[in-house]
């Protein structure tokens, strides 16, 4: 490379038709077309591409596999793609440490189809087969969240290209170290703003032997919160506690052919050690839906029955979508204290109900976690807005917080100073200090 930097070191694509495949988020969600699209391949070129945009001061967007949910990768000007898809390579499996090392391009089912003969697997599962780089940089969790926590809970140490181009290794591949600041979970969760991610060490779990997978349904969603916590309180071992209310229960009944009782239900996981303690454990469940007047239960423990289970979970967005043909889908994310989880689902129906929209609500009850889909057009947008708005606020307002996964984005930042108070002003001072530029994914978190 030169240092009279009179071109990019990789080759750009400009094309307008590649160019619009990035105009677009999973929302639908509308952002200009970037000034074209660089696709490295390993840290050297994503340096190289970095100290580029930095004497040429062209800003930088950082992207994976694309499913975020908030406007964090779509461009606002003249930003440049760097699109890590095409950095894939898995570079170490160490068993023994229960460990494995990855490129940011990685998907959780490319890792999790290299580990499963070892018998381990990544564990954090936001439903879309996101990437890992991605999954860092917005902190993702989801389902399994409630036993194994989410991506900082996961990931042992990066390798970051700073705004100056050189490169950095943040954390130790060990289960613990009390070793300076935490500059690698700082980084995790910052959405692309502070560095680029180029590298991940991340933890592996054993596969469990034991599983045994239930629906249960409530007649009301108070109910199944009340039953989900119970289940917490009793150090039950849950690796998966899910919320889908009536509505969505209905749109899985056409969508699948289904015939299950249209009401709020818990579809649960648990992992257990061995037979028997799975058969005690899933009757002590049994007994506390039961106390809470569950209306139905249905049991799977084979890998069949359980595959069938998790299909019904796994596609309520593709019922929902086909009940709302030809609409677009907002889906929010707010996560609020145990206590507050039953009003938070129930204020999210009562809005929906006043503003004529047709939601549904589906959570990570497990950890607090709500998200409302809400089918839209362009007429009615601005109520949709409002909806999000209001929701978000009603959050905060009882102690909980505007983006529980999903990240900030373009859409949430508003909300950062509500929030977070004065430590919005320590934010902007780490921002500066590490893209003095301010050429990482502007105004993603912060306002420019």
């Amino acid at each position: 490379m030169t240092t009279a930097f009179d071109g990019p070191p990789l080759g750009i694509d400009t094309r307008s038709a590649v160019l619009d495949q990035y105009t677009v988020d999973e929302t639908g969600r509308a952002g200009q077309r970037p000034c074209g699209v660089a696709y490295p391949a390993n840290v050297d070129e994503v340096a190289a591409m970095v100290r580029w945009a930095r004497a040429t001061r062209t800003p930088l967007i950082s992207r994976g596999a694309g499913t975020s949910l908030e406007g964090h990768l779509l461009a606002q000007g003249n930003e440049l793609i760097i699109d890590l898809s095409q950095a894939n390579s898995i570079l170490d499996i160490s068993p023994t440490d229960f460990t494995a090392t990855v490129q940011p391009g990685v998907t959780r089912t490319q890792l999790n189809a290299a580990t499963a003969e070892s018998g381990l697997q990544f564990t954090v599962d936001p439903g879309a087969d996101a990437s890992l780089g991605g999954m860092a940089a917005t902190n993702a969790s989801g389902t399994t969240t409630v036993r194994y926590g989410g991506m900082r809970a996961n990931v042992l140490a990066l390798q970051v290209v700073q705004a100056d181009g050189t490169v950095v290794r943040l954390g130790r591949a060990v289960r613990k170290s009390s070793s300076g600041y935490d500059l690698k979970d700082l980084i995790i969760g910052s959405a692309g703003t502070l560095g680029i991610i180029t590298e991940l060490t991340v933890r592996l779990h054993p596969i469990p032997e034991w599983l045994r997978s239930l629906r249960v349904s409530f007649p009301t969603v108070t109910a199944a919160v009340d039953a989900a916590l119970e289940m917490l309180g009793a150090a039950l071992p849950v690796s998966r506690l899910e919320l889908v209310d009536a509505p969505g229960m209905i749109a899985l009944n056409t969508f699948r052919g289904a015939d299950y009782a249209e009401t709020p239900a818990l579809f649960i996981d648990i992992e257990s050690s061995s037979e028997p303690a799975a058969t005690a454990e899933e009757q002590e469940i049994q007994r506390i839906v039961r106390a809470h007047d569950a209306i139905d239960i249905a049991a799977a423990r084979t890998h069949t029955e359980r595959h069938a289970l998790w299909a019904d979970r796994h596609n309520l967005f593709f019922a929902l979508k086909s009940r709302h043909p030809g609409s677009r889908f907002l889906v929010t994310d707010t996560a609020v204290p145990y206590s507050q989880l039953a009003a938070a689902v129930d204020t999210a129906t009562r809005l929906g109900d006043e503003l004529g929209l047709a939601i549904s609500v589906a959570g990570h009850v497990g950890d607090g976690n709500v998200h409302t889909i809400i089918p839209f057009s362009d007429l009615n947008y601005a109520v949709v807005q409002q909806f999000s708005d209001r929701l978000v606020r009603h959050a905060l307002a009882v102690g909980g917080t505007a983006t529980g996964e999903h990240g900030i984005g373009l859409t949430k930042k508003k909300y950062l100073r509500e929030e977070h108070g004065a430590a919005v002003d320590l934010m902007i001072a780490i921002k500066r200090t590490l893209d003095p530029l301010g050429l990482f994914n502007p105004g993603k978190v912060l306002d420019p």
